[in-house]
């Protein structure tokens, strides 16, 4: 079931509108795409709590603007920069005949029985936590899932381990590879610096050593 978010038409532009517009508990916005781009308002309050649900930012949405039903995909929006306030946000069409770009959320699951967990002691880092993909709109998932089971330390799962629902690729750009790490099983912190401390003693104890199994080997040559 589409997520669906209220709008109206704004009728008053400018930075001083869209100021007094915020004052009343309302926030700008624009909706643009194929068709007429549209300057839009809507309440403060809805807006927010919709925004803080990890779906809003990873669905196909319904945009009701003036009783006139759209579908939609957030494409960005502006936070005040203390205030838990939405200054502004985009919406853009979305046509169901065409691909979208879109950022989706990782789901990390097993990561408790992953082996370099479960018996190497080690901590999962999590690099990514959403992919972008390219898909059709009736094909967007709304989130991709990430099996840690055979996860072992030292290792990492990358882009190409992915398993994708049909209908989805990896938007592959920049640093956004194939090979890029998703997640990976760090060796725990002391034991690395168990094995750097253990290693000036190791040398130590080698140095010693060779002296005394030198010893016997010069007695035999006389």
């Amino acid at each position: 079931m589409a997520i669906e978010v209220n709008a109206t038409t704004r009728k008053a532009q400018g930075t001083g509108a869209s100021r007094r517009l915020r004052n009343t508990g309302r926030v700008p916005g624009v909706l643009y795409g194929s068709g007429d781009t549209k300057i839009i308002e809507m309440d403060h309050n809805e807006l927010y709590h919709k925004l803080r649900a990890e779906a809003f930012h990873a669905s196909v949405l319904t945009l009701d603007l003036d009783g006139k039903k759209e579908a939609v995909q957030l494409r960005d929006f502006v936070m005040h920069p203390f205030r838990q306030q939405v200054q502004h946000i985009d919406f853009q069409r979305v046509d169901a005949t065409k691909k979208m770009h879109i950022k989706v959320p990782l789901h990390f699951i097993n990561e408790e029985i992953a082996p370099g967990v479960k018996t190497g002691g080690g901590k999962i880092s999590h690099v990514m936590n959403e992919l972008d993909i390219t898909c059709l709109p009736a094909d967007l998932p709304a989130f991709i899932e990430v099996d840690l089971a055979h996860l072992t330390l030292g290792h990492s799962i990358h882009v190409f381990d992915l398993k994708l629902p049909k209908g989805v690729e990896a938007a592959l750009h920049g640093t956004h590879t194939a090979d890029a790490v998703v997640a990976t099983v760090q060796v725990p912190r002391g034991a690395v610096e168990a094995v750097a401390e253990a290693a000036p003693e190791a040398a130590a104890a080698a140095a010693a050593a060779a002296p005394a199994a030198a010893a016997p080997a010069a007695k035999k040559a006389k």
